[in-house]
């Protein structure tokens, strides 16, 4: 049994004072008031946040496609450097990449991770002996790491919405029906053996799925979560409507059985009747800011669909940056820039940062399939203390400490980190970072020579 005290703690019904925590097989046990004998204490605690949309292997690639190309650069040209990427990389690379990208969530204080993984098959496209080689890798890289892991294979089997097959470039993410049942037994098999580990489906978007493919892959989930790209290009949009005669939230949601099991990634481009739909579906919708921010895709309208009672939660995509704080206070940041307006995403007379908090704990844990979260009797004990001695936190008190992690000067501000009850973060370190970045730096070494 673990015991942890904290002298200021983040509970659902808000800050409580001189707080302790029982931990048992990896979840909260009991909240006791006062400092339990033997219990390590500490000074400030909150709900780490769970980061429900990586493409971890894309870590290594952060930095390699800022260089302004002939023309106007956009996310279509973008996936030109990340095929090339994609196609170098060996099942080590994956791994060592991976742990590096989690252990820098970690640090930040994302403690459950949803991978959303579509690099399945050799370079040449072949499937490993082991079907589920590569998500085996993904496994791998979260067990030396400590973070929690819900694993997406991804089913891709198409290059557009004309139905035509993957391109030559895409290989090494194409599956056919048989080949992916493949992969989500392999995935299930793996996540039995990873502590505090789940899966779950994730056609990769209705571009790259048929409709009959979609209902197949769905039908899988089995009652686990089901993840899909939509609606995060204009152009997208613009060839759902040419070649389906629907925008493709619209097209998602008459031909799907959208509901609460549902995150719908980015959505970034919908009318104002697909977001109030959305909502009323219960899916979560996944949004990115960092990586669209980056990838130019433009902005979700988070007031309309907040007013509509939707969920969300916050991804890191393509891990150009890694930062649990960065993510909101993008998402916070787009809605300011876009409406000229300032704390947008807060209740009249509410902290933004609380705000932004509450909601990506909230959906990002039903997103990553955990319907018990944040400080509570049966939650995973996945925790974040802040360095109460930090510069940021100087002169604040409950009421403006998330505001201050979100918007303050905060880098190094995350102290200690544990998932399942287990320290991973320590002063700031991850406990095995040396090691680990030893193994990214070999591999960097031979993916950029």
């Amino acid at each position: 049994m673990g015991l942890l005290h904290f002298e200021l703690l983040l509970t659902p019904s808000g800050w409580r004072r001189d707080v302790s925590l029982t931990i048992e097989g990896g979840r909260i046990a009991a909240l006791l008031p006062g400092r339990a004998s033997g219990a390590e204490s500490h000074r400030i605690g909150l709900p780490g946040l769970p980061n429900l949309h990586s493409h971890a292997f894309q870590r290594g690639m952060s930095g390699f496609s800022e260089i302004r190309g002939p023309g106007a650069d956009s996310f279509w040209s973008w996936r030109d450097t990340m095929y090339r990427f994609a196609l170098a990389m060996t099942p080590d690379d994956v791994e060592a990449i991976a742990a590096q990208a989690y252990v820098e969530m970690l640090e930040t204080g994302f403690t459950r991770v949803g991978e959303f993984h579509y690099l399945h098959h050799g370079v040449d496209g072949r499937p490993y002996a082991d079907r589920a080689e590569m998500a085996a890798r993904i496994a791998a890289a979260a067990a030396a790491t400590g973070i929690g892991l819900t694993l997406l294979p991804v089913f891709y089997a198409r290059s557009g919405f004309d139905g035509a097959p993957a391109r030559p470039e895409q290989r090494r993410f194409a599956s056919s029906l048989d080949l992916y049942a493949d992969l989500v037994a392999g995935s299930a098999r793996i996540v039995e053996e990873l502590d505090g580990a789940t899966f779950g489906v994730a056609p990769h978007s209705l571009r790259a799925v048929s409709p009959d493919e979609l209902r197949a892959v769905a039908g899988m989930a089995g009652g686990r979560p089901v993840h899909i790209h939509v609606a995060e290009q204009v152009r997208e949009v613009e060839e759902s409507v040419a070649r389906r005669s629907a925008r493709p939230v619209e097209w998602l949601l008459g031909h799907a059985a959208v509901d609460a099991r549902w995150c719908l990634v980015h959505a970034t481009h919908m009318t104002v009747a697909e977001t109030d739909a959305v909502a009323r579906s219960g899916a979560v919708a996944g949004l990115c800011p960092i990586t669209e921010a980056n990838l130019g895709d433009g902005i979700f309208d988070a007031p309309r669909f907040l007013a509509a009672g939707g969920r969300f939660g916050v991804g890191t995509d393509s891990n150009v940056s890694i930062d649990a704080a960065g993510e909101v206070r993008q998402l916070e940041y787009s809605q300011r820039l876009a409406l000229r307006a300032r704390n947008v995403l807060a209740a009249p007379g509410g902290s933004t940062g609380a705000a932004l908090h509450a909601g990506a704990l909230a959906g990002g844990s039903a997103a990553l399939g955990e319907a018990v979260f944040g400080v509570e009797v049966g939650a995973p004990a996945d925790l974040v203390s802040l360095d109460a001695d930090h510069p940021a936190v100087i002169g604040h008190g409950p009421e403006t400490l998330l505001d201050t992690w979100v918007f303050g000067p905060s880098v190094g501000l995350v102290d200690c980190v544990w998932t399942r009850g287990a320290k991973r973060v320590d002063g700031g370190r991850h406990v095995s970072r040396g090691p680990l970045r030893a193994r990214f730096a070999a591999a960097m070494a031979r993916l950029s020579a």
